[in-house]
């Protein structure tokens, strides 16, 4: 019987850290070289434009 409890328990393991990780709302922050921005739609640093 403790076989069978450590066993669900290990085995349900991977479900609950990938429940923490799923879903989460955070994002990373993206950071360019001077002179450029980050274009979400091109979802790359772009030039300023400027004028």
């Amino acid at each position: 019987m403790k076989r069978l409890v450590l066993t669900l328990v290990l085995l349900s393991s991977p479900l609950a850290a990938w429940a923490q990780c799923s879903g989460h709302s955070q994002q990373a922050t993206m950071s360019c070289a001077d002179g450029q921005t980050w274009d979400r739609d091109a979802n790359r640093c772009v030039p300023i434009v400027t004028g």
